[in-house]
């Protein structure tokens, strides 16, 4: 758990005037002699207390003068002598402020003092009150506001509220001025809250005083104009909206007090608050004449609707509702407030609104109860009858819940929840039924709640409350299913917290209860094993059955949400589940894809363990139940989650200080090798964060041992103890040595990342020094080590240089070697060559190597020796002392690299002005200036002190980054900054960048902007040179020449933008501000003038870049000024974003010519311009910018009624896109929502505008607005309810569009209709379809509500006649959710009668087929939800069959031909038909007789003349119609028992011969796609139908298969036609193939199944099924006829396929397949004693499988690692026999597996020369090639984001370390006369490995630079593993000889 970090107080010393602390001195000065002793030893301390100026030892002294008053007794001292120490003490304590330290001291005193001197003390801070209240200045009046809440008792009343009224009215005043300066203004509504808060505790504290002023006659009371005035306050701050909702709510809580403390609890009172709420005049009289003006005001007509509410919730808190009875005025008043309250759902659009309102409405739910809970004949009936459930209040509260139950806020969800409970309390109270009988009301509402969808995150907190009310026996009467529904839950992200949490709620109830009824039956130990054993079949068994057959990703919420809950609960549960998953076997492995029993049951262990349920793993787990080879296997299990559930199981533990056993120490060791290289991210994560908790259990538990030690007295303890401290220390340094060897040149991301992560934290725990300690490791640390370490800074992944660059800082000086001047001097070199490298990623290398070396004491000098060498004029800073601080050197030695790179970078940027070619291609600005960002960000700004350099070089900063800007601007702002290249045709004479851009030469040629341009020192005349070349010719300073692209300059000149962006940022955030404020000067480094300059800068950046990069970062830069804009101290920078906000907003709505605003590119940089300053805008403050903007922007976007205005229709455009950027906008949260409706309707009518700018914005701006209302998609599919809402919820929401969108889909539906047919699409028609579409009805909605769905259903109805299909589809997917699932039979039965029933009629098409579309998705959405036939007689059957001429020929359109098929096919096909039997067989039986006429059916000539034949007698939509016909076909010719479900003679095979010979590859292809689903089917069927699978298929259709499988030409076709045949062979179905009526031989069959795959090399899917059936075909070969098989070259051609398709540049399902083919020829082939492919081949083959293994793909990995299982137990460890492993452990099993065949073939000494060669990998090949060191080693450089090789998992180093491990066991078995190749070939191959050996090493010497690592990454790691591989092959070799 995190903790925060406690807040010190300040402490202030105190500071009086000189005259008053004189004054306390001279009343102190007591005469000794006079004076008691002790009052004069209180004095002489007080005298020095007023002496000092440091506050901790004035603290010190007030403690000693309150222990000194403490002592005091009456009797030995005079009252009127401590008279002047009690004054002091007094008076110092109002001077200080609230937090004060010294003030608490002073508190304390004053109220230590003995009995007899409190009523002096009292008036001593009486008299100091008073003085303190009569001072005019204003900015005292915060303090003595929080001095008058902190001491109110006793005080004069009318006073202190007179006070109060002063400063708020003074706060009121001030409030008006304080516009833009957010920081200030939330400083000023504190002081409100505080003085308003302040007011109610005096009202409260003084009720008689309050009381007796409305006994006084009028004008003579000064207490009634007090309370009168500060009632006034009260009003202003409710009427004034500028003021934030908490004071505004506290201020309505005010005024009910104040008129409770004024009127009394009577009835008057009641009276008056119902007027307040009202909002009329009438009600008056019954209130004080005094108070009448000050209430006229909040009854004012157009006062805010916030009033009521605010009013609403100061009578339900400041109220007393718990009372004996309530009168009739108390009962209305309590009946208004929910009217009040409801009122306002339709008018709230904050959100921050709509929370106030819950909340109310909950405090008014819990004051009804308050209500209900007293004696009920103490109320009226009418109060019990408005309460009950089924009364008009309590259905329109309901209807509240049920809007807002599905609400973003979190806190209006809660409330609401609470809302519910609370009625439903309530209706129990009201309605007093017998709780043992059935309650109708609550029945039906629980019948409701479940019967709604569940994501509906509502449902679960309403159904969470009956639990609690009813219990869990309630629910699960009426739902058995539900704890096993609840599961199938868990597995979505979003619902898991909710499901969880009713799950608990669930089985607690449920427990109870049944441990209730067995106590209520007096049931002895048998009973409570029977109700046990129930409660276990509820929620247990459901639970296990998920966590063995559910997909791993659907159980991760399972062990986080809701089995610690479980457990918890009910920890003997825990022997259930392991017996329950002990039973079905280790061998259970469940559905592909889950965790099986092995991983079920170390889910539950680790849970019960960190639950403290489960013990130690002393004697295996739960006493020897669980054996521990158990764990090892789940700790190399297949599955990431399994293995991460034992890791936890190891790691977690329900104490902090429990130590490890040597079990988990052995179990540690074999899971760390295998598992650190992880390739998925969140795997990762979890086994670091396991392990940190074990190192975390190692330090603690060795602590605790540590001090036993010094305790234990007993020798055999503390020699235990000793050895288990030694056993820590061995396995950490284990552990340190293992990762330390990890970090090999070479190694993957995931083994980089895992080592450096566990490597940091064991520095952080433990310690990497090498001085004597428990746990120093710093002596497993070599140098070699270290310096892996430091080469791994060079890595092309940020995280891996982050946590490199840390754990450098741990390791042992001496082992890093940076105190070496020499060393550290190659670092520095490095460093600053890869700055100026033009690869971006090299300069972050450079700035996390400078972050290293700033730490060493020698850097100053190293810098001035590279500046001197370099001819650089550098001075260093003055040098610190050699006893300095850590932070001062810190500070020098970053100063000095900022400086040295500052002197650099002006050099270069002086270059650049000259030639931006050359600055491009040689030395491009922005490595510079990164890595300035880089130290500077590593340093403490805020506490420097070297202020004066400092201030310096910050001026030079932001100088040189003008300049940087200056030169890169023009290509980041032109029109096309992507092609855009300055050719550098005369750059000596060109006075500027602006130059060179007039000069650019046009280029025809395409290769303009991908080549690259030699720039070459020019000769002669250059322009004529130039204009005879396409090349540009350039000289950089050397001579050398240099290339450059479009790409390089574009790059070049973004990207200084961005590190620009990026250090102006840095230093306007970071560094201290230097102003003046109330006169006062405050130091800083960076000026008011500075900041404003910068803002400056990005503005015009913003809205003058075209470049999206430049302007994006720049926007990063500018979001970190405004931040520190509104939080400086400066007024006039306080100012500035409102400033600039109403500048830019006039310059958008102007839309000047001359504007340089950008309206392309999505308005560019303006719309982050405006995100930025309205970001900084608190998000708790009034959001008055906000609400301006949105104002301003609607305005504009909104349609223009001149639309011919072309500056109209920018600020459109411009208006449109700003929009669109501020709804995508998070941080603006849910301020934002209240503007929806707005942007909504703008979007729509932009669809109506004649400008493509404007339609096109208006797209954008709808697709943003969709996913901000309806969420992000959390599916693929598009139509999900999860992105959708109810019509409720969202008119709701958005009450403005509801007559919005019905007017404008009222308009859009009257251009639909035309008799003529004639296109006519409205414009807004798609977007309102779009809309409507994500609404539904909700079965909780009243009939009654004012925003219902059923006005718009007619109109969505006739938009089903346009004549645009699309438009058509849209309307019926709009209309399903528009209807209840009950009205859906009616609806259907309607649309069905608006058909025509004869051919003859004069109906449109369009209108026919867009009413079949209507009711075919309505009857889709019935099928899916109802789950239950309709009742007989429903007249949809007979009208379908009166209309089934739509259905045949006589229909002369083919579209709604197959439309009405699509509508038999639904209600024939073979789900489960909603129809009763009767109908389905009478409907089913005409559709045959409509497919057996059909064109299906019909004779095929050629493919090519039936096709085209077919499709032009049949007319547009002919292909859409077959495949309707095909999809009725293969339902018919698929399902049985045919003749009891179609009733006639079977045409099944007839019927599926035609469509696997149709002309149409379409027909085709669906035919086959419906054989697959059907195989799948019956592959999940149970086995006890084994016998009946594939009874549809006969030999004909077999043939048919087989033949198409040989002659078929459409390449998908021919796909899924092999694969139907490859998945009926693993059936064990015999396939006949035949051609010609000849039979074909297998042997034949495979040679044209080879010959496939070598021509298949363009369609993916054919190559995988061709290689997967000639596979499986071949191992049926081999195992039959292998004679034959051998006979042939097949077997050959096989295996090179094989071994070709396993490249690294093959797709993805390429392997796949071919891992698949491996696995599966494992036993046959590959393991097989008798060795049928010959050893070459074999071997080629193991080593594919190999290489599978290593792939990175992670799904072909897993796929490979499946070989396991099918290989013979012998050759493997027994711990991973027979289980499914990881790849990593799969990888050493497979080769140690290979060596063991090897030695069973006899072949040892051929196989170690083959896997030698392995060994070597592609090594020969570079050597015959010559291994030359490049000409140019960044002859690469134009690809500037090409990182080089990549090592995701494959680790070649590991790879031949592990191969090398094997070899060296196999060669130990050779024997003298092991048969092999000879000796020669053995001496000739060792000569060629070290011919290799020696050419890596000469190539590695020769490699340029001393710190070649650094400088080329790539080559050099790339020959560190040549030369390991042919040592390692070396080895081999010799051992051989």
């Amino acid at each position: 758990m995190v903790t925060k970090k406690k807040k010190t107080a300040k402490v202030e010393a105190l500071v009086l005037d000189n005259d008053a602390v004189q004054k306390l001195k001279a009343s102190l000065c007591l005469d000794g002699r006079v004076a008691d002793e002790e009052v004069w030893q209180i004095a002489l301390t007080l005298q020095a207390f007023l002496d000092l100026t440091e506050p901790v030892q004035q603290i010190q002294l007030v403690k000693k003068a309150g222990a000194q008053l403490e002592e005091l007794k009456e009797e030995q001292v005079h009252l009127f002598l401590i008279q002047p120490c009690l004054q002091t003490l007094a008076l110092v304590y109002v001077s200080l402020q609230a937090k004060n330290p010294l003030r608490r001291a002073c508190a304390s005193a004053l109220n230590s003092v003995a009995s007899w001197l409190q009523d002096a003390t009292v008036d001593c801070l009486s008299s100091c009150l008073s003085d303190c209240l009569h001072t005019p200045e204003s900015d005292r009046h915060p303090h003595i506001t929080d001095t008058i809440a902190a001491c109110l008792d006793g005080f004069p009343l009318g006073q202190f509220l007179h006070f109060l009224e002063k400063a708020l009215s003074g706060f009121i005043q001030q409030n008006s001025g304080l516009t833009g300066r957010h920081i200030a203004q939330a400083q000023l509504m504190h002081l409100c809250l505080t003085a308003v808060k302040t007011s109610m505790l005096v009202l409260q504290r003084s009720q008689d005083a309050a009381s007796s002023a409305q006994q006084v006659v009028e004008g003579s009371c000064s207490l009634q104009s007090t309370l009168s005035s500060l009632l006034d306050r009260y009003v202003d701050i409710l009427t004034n909206e500028e003021f934030i909702q908490t004071v505004q709510s506290t201020a309505g809580m005010a005024c009910v007090l104040l008129l409770r403390s004024a009127m009394g609890p009577g009835e008057d009172l009641a009276t008056v608050v119902c007027m307040l709420l009202r909002g009329s005049g009438q009600g008056t009289d019954a209130a004080p004449y005094w108070l009448r003006p000050s209430l006229a005001g909040l009854c004012a007509e157009g006062r805010p609707l916030g009033v009521s509410l605010y009013l609403c919730h100061g009578a339900l808190a400041m109220l007393n509702w718990r009372r004996a009875a309530l009168g009739p005025r108390w009962e209305e008043l309590l009946l208004l407030v929910p009217d009040t309250l409801l009122l306002l759902d339709t008018s709230v659009k904050e959100s921050s609104t709509a929370m106030v309102v819950a909340r109310v409405l909950t405090l008014w739910s819990s004051a009804a109860l308050d209500c209900l809970q007293v004696e009920r004949s103490s109320h009226p009936p009418s109060l019990y009858q408005s309460l009950q459930g089924g009364s008009a209040l309590h259905e329109h509260l309901l209807e509240h819940v049920y809007s807002h139950w599905e609400h973003p806020l979190d806190g209006v969800r809660h409330q609401t929840r609470a809302l519910f409970r609370d009625l439903i309390a309530a209706h129990q109270h009201a309605s007093a039924l017998d709780p043992a009988l059935p309650d109708p009301y609550i029945s039906t509402l629980t019948h409701s709640l479940l019967g709604l969808e569940w994501h509906m995150r509502g449902k679960y907190g309403s159904l969470g409350c009956l639990v609690e009310l009813l219990g869990a026996g309630h629910l699960l009467d009426i739902q058995p299913q539900l704890p096993s529904q609840l599961l199938g839950l868990m597995g979505d992200q979003n619902l898991a917290p909710y499901a969880s949490d009713l799950l608990e709620r669930l089985f607690v109830s449920h427990k109870g209860q049944l441990a209730e009824e067995e106590e209520a039956g007096g049931g002895g130990k048998v009973g409570s094993g029977c109700w046990m054993e129930l409660w276990h079949r509820t929620w247990v068994t459901p639970l296990l059955q998920v966590l063995c057959r559910a997909r791993l990703d659907q159980t991760t919420y399972i062990l986080d949400y809701f089995l610690p809950k479980l457990l918890r609960c009910s920890p003997s549960s825990l022997s259930h589940m392991v017996q329950a998953l002990q039973d079905m076997g280790p061998c259970n492995s469940g559905p592909p894809g889950s965790r099986g029993a092995v991983g079920a049951l170390m889910t539950c262990l680790r849970a019960a363990r960190a639950q403290g349920v489960a013990p130690s793993l002393e004697e295996g787990l739960l006493g020897g139940l669980v054996p521990l080879s158990l764990l090892r296997q789940a700790l190399v299990h297949k599955h990431d989650q399994v293995r991460m559930d034992a890791l936890g199981l190891l790691c977690e533990t329900h104490r902090k200080t429990e130590g490890l056993t040597p079990q988990e120490i052995e179990m540690l060791r074999h899971f760390l090798p295998p598992n650190v290289n992880c390739q998925a991210p969140g795997v990762r994560q979890l086994t670091v964060s396991l392990l940190k908790k074990l190192m975390c259990r190692v330090k603690d538990s060795s602590q605790l041992l540590q001090k036993r030690l010094t305790q234990e007295k007993n020798q055999e303890q503390k020699d235990r103890d000793m050895h288990t401290l030694a056993t820590y220390k061995e396995f950490l340094c284990w552990m340190c040595e293992f990762l330390l060897e990890v970090l090999v040149p070479g190694a993957s991301f995931p083994s980089c990342l895992t080592a450096l992560h566990l490597l940091v934290l064991l520095g952080q725990l433990f310690t990497f020094s090498t001085e004597p300690d428990v746990f120093a490791l710093g002596s497993k640390v070599t140098f070699a080590h270290a310096q892996n370490v430091l080469y791994c800074v060079a890595s092309n992944f940020l995280e891996v240089k982050q946590l490199a660059t840390v754990l450098l800082r741990q390791l042992p000086p001496s082992t890093v070697g940076l105190q070496d001047p020499e060393r550290l001097s190659h670092v520095l070199c490095a460093a600053l060559e890869l700055s100026t490298s033009t690869k971006p990623y090299d300069s972050v290398t450079a700035a996390h190597l400078l972050n290293l070396l700033v730490h060493q004491p020698t850097l100053p000098l190293a810098l001035l020796a590279c500046a001197q060498e370099q001819g650089l004029p550098f001075l260093l800073p003055l040098q610190p002392s050699s006893q300095v601080s850590e932070a001062l050197r810190l500070e020098h030695n970053s100063l000095a690299v900022v400086l040295l790179l500052l002197r650099r970078l002006q050099q270069e940027v002086v270059s650049a002005e000259s030639s931006l070619l050359q600055a491009a291609a040689s030395r491009p600005l922005y490595g510079r200036a990164h890595c300035i960002t880089a130290v500077l960000q590593h340093l403490h700004l805020g506490s420097l002190t070297m202020t004066e350099q400092w201030r310096s070089v910050v001026s030079e900063l932001i100088a040189v980054c003008y300049r940087m800007s200056d030169v890169v601007s023009p290509v980041v702002q032109s029109s096309s900054p992507e092609g855009l290249i300055p050719m550098d045709t005369d750059s000596d004479a060109a006075a500027g960048l602006h130059h060179i851009l007039q000069e650019i030469q046009p280029r025809d040629t395409n290769d303009f902007f991908t080549s690259a341009r030699e720039l070459e020192p020019q000769t002669g005349d250059g322009h004529d040179q130039q204009d005879k070349t396409k090349e540009t010719k350039g000289v950089c300073e050397s001579g050398e020449g240099y290339r450059v692209t479009a790409q390089m300059v574009l790059v070049c000149c973004w990207r200084s933008m961005k590190e620009v962006a990026m250090l102006l940022g840095e230093l306007c955030q970071s560094l201290p501000l230097q102003y003046n404020h109330a006169d006062e000067p405050h130091a800083g480094l960076v000026t008011e003038e500075q900041v404003e300059g910068v803002g400056l800068y990005f503005r015009r950046q913003l809205l003058q870049s075209r470049h999206r990069g430049a302007f994006e970062l720049a926007y990063v830069g500018f979001v970190r000024l405004t931040d520190m804009l509104c939080r400086s101290g400066s007024q006039s920078l306080q100012k500035l974003p409102s400033c600039w906000l109403r500048e830019v907003l006039q310059e958008v709505k102007s839309s000047d010519p001359s504007s340089k605003l950008c309206a392309t590119r999505r308005s560019a940089g303006i719309p982050f311009y405006i995100q930025a300053l309205l970001s900084s805008e608190p998000k708790a403050s009034s959001c008055s910018l906000l609400k301006m903007t949105m104002r301003e922007l609607t305005s504009l976007a909104a349609p223009s009624a001149d639309q011919d205005d072309k500056n109209s229709t920018v600020s459109q455009v411009h208006a449109l896109n700003i929009l669109r950027a501020l709804y995508r906008d998070t941080r603006l949260g849910e301020n934002i929502i209240p503007f929806v409706s707005e942007g909504m309707q703008a979007a729509v009518l932009g669809f109506t505008s004649p400008v493509w700018a404007v339609r096109n914005s208006s797209t954008l701006l709808f697709s943003t607005l969709i996913t901000r209302i309806f969420g992000v998609k959390k599916g693929k599919d598009e139509h999900s309810k999860k992105n959708r809402m109810t019509g409720r919820e969202f008119f709701t929401r958005f009450p403005a569009l509801y007559p919005f969108l019905l007017s404008q889909l009222q308009e859009a539906a009257a251009t639909v209709d035309s008799d003529s047919g004639e296109v006519k699409l409205h414009p807004s028609l798609f977007l309102l379809l779009m809309v409507l579409g994500r609404l539904y009805p909700s079965p909780m909605d009243g009939s009654s509500s004012p925003l219902g769905l059923a006005p718009f259903m007619p109109f969505i109805i006739r938009c089903g006649r346009s004549a645009v299909y699309w438009t058509r589809e849209m309307a019926a997917r709009a209309l399903v959710p528009f209807v209840l699932v009950t009205q859906i039979p009616a609806t259907v039965q309607t649309l069905l009668q608006d058909l025509p029933s004869e051919p003859r009629t004069k109906t449109q098409q369009n209108h026919i087929h867009g009413t079949l579309l209507q009711v075919l998705f309505l009857l889709h959405s019935y099928q899916a939800e109802a789950h239950r036939p309709l009742q007989t007689g429903s007249g949809i059957g007979h009208a379908l069959r009166q209309r089934m001429w739509l259905a045949s020929r006589q229909n002369c359109c083919v579209v709604t031909r197959g439309a009405y098929l699509d509508v038999l096919q639904c209600l024939c096909g073979p789900l489960a038909s909603i129809l009763p039997d009767s109908e389905v067989l009478e409907l089913r039986r005409e559709t045959m007789a409509v497919l057996t006429a059909s064109e299906l059916l019909g004779p095929c000539g050629p493919p090519t003349v039936a096709t085209a034949s077919l499709l032009s007698s049949l007319g547009p939509g002919a292909v859409q119609y077959l495949l309707s016909l095909t999809r009725v076909a293969l339902s018919a010719s698929l399902e049985r028992p045919w003749r009891q479900l179609w009733a006639g003679p079977e045409p099944g095979a007839r019927l599926l011969e035609s469509m696997l010979q149709g002309p149409l590859y379409e027909v085709r292809e669906l035919a086959l796609d419906g054989l697959l689903k059907k195989l799948g089917e019956e592959e999940e069927e149970e086995q006890e139908l084994a016998q009946e699978k594939h009874s549809w298929l006969d030999k004909s259709a077999l043939f048919t298969l087989s033949s198409l499988a040989l002659h078929e030409t459409h390449p998908q076709c021919l796909s899924k036609g092999l694969r139907v045949l490859c998945r009926l062979s693993s059936h064990g179905e015999e396939i006949l193939w035949r051609e010609d009526d000849q039979e074909l031989s297998r042997i034949d069959v495979l040679a044209r199944l080879l010959s496939l795959v070598q021509c298949s090399a363009h369609s993916v899917e054919l190559l995988c099924d061709a290689l997967t059936l000639a596979s499986r075909l071949l191992v049926q070969l081999v195992t039959s006829d292998p004679q034959t098989l051998c006979a042939s070259d097949l077997l050959t051609l096989w295996g090179k396929l094989v071994c070709g398709c396993c490249g690294d540049d093959q797709p993805a399902e390429v392997k796949l397949a071919v891992t698949e083919v491996l696995v599966n020829s494992t036993t046959p082939l590959l393991a097989s004693p008798t060795l049928p492919l010959g050893l070459s081949t074999t071997l080629s083959l193991w080593r594919s499988l190999l290489t599978l293994l290593q792939d990175e793909d992670q799904d072909v990995r897993d796929s490979a690692s499946d070989f396991i299982s099918h290989v013979a137990p012998h050759l493997l460890q027994s711990d991973v026999a027979g289980v499914s492993v990881s790849p990593s452990v799969a990888l050493d099993q497979g080769v140690g597996a290979l060596c063991g065949l090897l030695v069973m073939w006899g072949q040892e000494r051929a196989g170690l020369l083959t896997l030698a060669e392995w060994l070597m990998g592609d090594e020969e090949s570079a050597l015959e090639t010559g291994s030359e060191i490049p000409s140019n080693l960044d002859e690469e450089d134009e690809f500037l984001f090409e990182k080089g090789e990549l090592n995701l998992w494959a680790e070649p180093v590991q790879w031949a370390r592990l191969l090398h491990r094997h070899l060296i066991t196999l060669t130990a078995t050779l024997g003298p006369e092991s048969p092999g190749p000879g000796q020669d070939r053995i001496h000739t191959l060792q000569m060629r490995v070290q011919a290799l050996t020696l050419e890596a090493k000469q190539v590695l010497e020769a490699l340029p630079g001393p710190l070649p690592q650094f400088l080329c990454t790539v080559e050099h790691a790339r020959l560190v593993l040549r030369h390991e591989r042919a040592t390692l092959a070396l080895d081999i070799l010799e051992r051989l000889i």
